[in-house]
């Protein structure tokens, strides 16, 4: 199996939550890591899974992320399975009332990436993920590493039997 994690990242979160579900996938997958590029898009022909992962910037993954969602072709994930990650703060733990409206009602990037992957051909291998940091800057909440290696694993395929099994 072959897969592919693209992320970007700000402040280095998502880049570790990022390198946590790579190395989750190793243990079944041959997997390359790249950010948003040339390469990325290059890299989408041929992998069985497809991963991408932003932090939440306004509501949407950073502009570079967007960039290269847009320039995805028509039709070129049809035979992949796709999962999308972002980095965000806990709305409910916001202090501010208005933000935590403002958040609540204007998402996070996980669910702008999964439609972008979908509309690209993939089909979810799993519903839009999102990990969480402590403040703008990070870090991580605690376990979230743990987490994302976990959920890296559950989009893997289940073993298929043995034959004559």
């Amino acid at each position: 199996m072959k897969a592919i994690v693209i992320y970007d990242s700000v402040f280095g979160n998502t880049q570790k939550v990022a390198e946590t579900i790579a190395a989750a996938l190793r243990a079944k997958a041959e997997v390359e890591i790249v950010r948003p590029s040339a390469q990325a898009l290059q890299l989408l022909s041929g992998s069985d899974l497809v991963v991408v992962g932003s932090p939440t910037r306004g509501f949407r993954p950073t502009e570079d992320m967007a960039a290269l969602l847009k320039r995805i072709p028509v039709k070129a994930l049809a035979t992949a399975r796709v999962a999308a990650f972002d980095t965000r703060f806990k709305a409910d733990e916001l202090k501010s009332v208005t933000t935590r409206f403002v958040v609540k009602t204007g998402g996070y990037a996980a669910k702008r990436i999964a439609s972008q992957l979908t509309k690209a051909g993939g089909s979810l291998a799993a519903p839009p993920e999102g990990f969480y940091v402590e403040d703008i800057e990070g870090p991580l909440k605690s376990g979230e590493l743990d987490r994302a290696a976990s959920w890296a694993t559950s989009l893997l395929p289940p073993p298929q039997p043995a034959l004559g099994a």
